[in-house]
């Protein structure tokens, strides 16, 4: 079924049948019929940075930037839903087309640009959600802001999503925002990653309650690099990472017609590198959640990710080549025997 509505869509501008996708499962999830598309949820509960889990496959950042689409997401079986990435100020983002398919890699090409609705949006949206899984605020900076005013951004989305996210992840990787990688490496991570944790401290206290604080970071790093990330990770004592974003790189593509395009590449030609990453990672940071992202295509792909040293895993261009019923493949196959 999905396979002829995938030939259908694919036959229309990227963008465009992105926002047909969702419009429609969103219809279907108004008429009650996304479980007679993808079956029962995988029940597979984990225990993870004082967080319930109802299995290990969650939807990536980048899908839902605003919430919009939240419940009718989260019928497809996720057992955790990340939406944004969110600034603090709306912004259309860079302009069209901004969005382009590999289909012979099964890979996409991105350079969105943080386009979103603002926080204030994303919020309200949370705020009415019925969906009973867990959801994380993906946050990031504002075009306009400069990069040494970063962390204001960063902590004005903070200070705005706290009360209604499950955890949240401080977006420092995309490669679509000028400058914003460059915020990965040495002081500036700990400049920017010491005041973020502070604050979110402040927050939990406040509250009452104790919300998580990932980062997710890029796979365009060598040994050394993802070292210092590990260190700083350590030092300002995050609750978990996100490996990873996009990459830059093309090497996996070449003679692609798309692939000089600009902007992020994500799908399967970056399964391996996010899993290099994931390995390091594990190796600085034994005990750290770690959430897995890249490339995930199928049941074994998922077990991958695992067996490399992810907790979670989290699914973007897969579902669009793959369909919904890779939801429920993926937490099958993860599920604790």
């Amino acid at each position: 079924m999905y396979s002829l509505a995938r030939s259908l869509l694919f036959r229309i501008d990227p963008e465009t049948s992105h926002g047909m996708a969702l419009a429609s499962l969103e219809a279907l999830h108004r008429a009650g019929g996304v479980k007679a598309l993808v079956g029962e949820s995988v029940d597979d509960p984990v225990e993870l940075m004082g967080l319930h889990f109802a299995n290990r496959v969650g939807l990536a950042a980048g899908l839902d930037k605003n919430a919009d689409h939240l419940d009718a997401l989260g019928a497809l079986g996720f057992g955790f839903v990340e939406v944004g990435t969110v600034t603090p100020k709306a912004q259309p983002g860079n302009p069209k087309p901004r969005l382009f398919r590999l289909a012979g890699h099964e890979a996409i090409i991105n350079r969105f640009g943080f386009n979103n609705k603002g926080v204030e949006h994303l919020v309200a949206r949370v705020r009415k959600r019925h969906y009973q899984g867990l959801v994380g605020i993906n946050i990031g900076k504002n075009l306009t802001t400069a990069v040494e005013n970063a962390l204001d951004d960063y902590l004005a989305c903070l200070d705005a999503v706290h009360s209604v996210a499950d955890y949240i992840t401080v977006n420092i990787s995309s490669p679509n925002t000028p400058g914003l990688r460059t915020l990965q490496f040495g002081e500036q991570l700990d400049a920017l990653l010491g005041p973020i944790r502070e604050r979110s401290r402040e927050l939990d206290a406040e509250s009452g309650r104790r919300v998580p604080l990932l980062i997710k970071i890029a796979p365009d790093m060598n040994e050394d690099e993802v070292a210092l990330v590990a260190a700083s990770i350590a030092r300002n004592t995050l609750d978990g990472v996100i490996a990873t974003n996009t990459t830059v790189s093309r090497e996996a593509v070449q003679g692609d017609p798309q692939a000089d395009e600009a902007g992020g590449l994500s799908g399967k030609p970056v399964f391996e590198p996010s899993n290099v990453v994931i390995r390091l990672l594990r190796q600085h940071l034994p005990a750290l959640p770690i959430i897995g992202v890249g490339g995930i295509d199928s049941a074994e792909a998922a077990k991958a990710k695992i067996a490399a040293g992810a907790d979670l895993v989290q699914l973007y261009s897969g579902l669009i080549y793959q369909g919904p019923k890779l939801v429920n493949e993926c937490a099958r196959a993860l599920k604790t025997p």
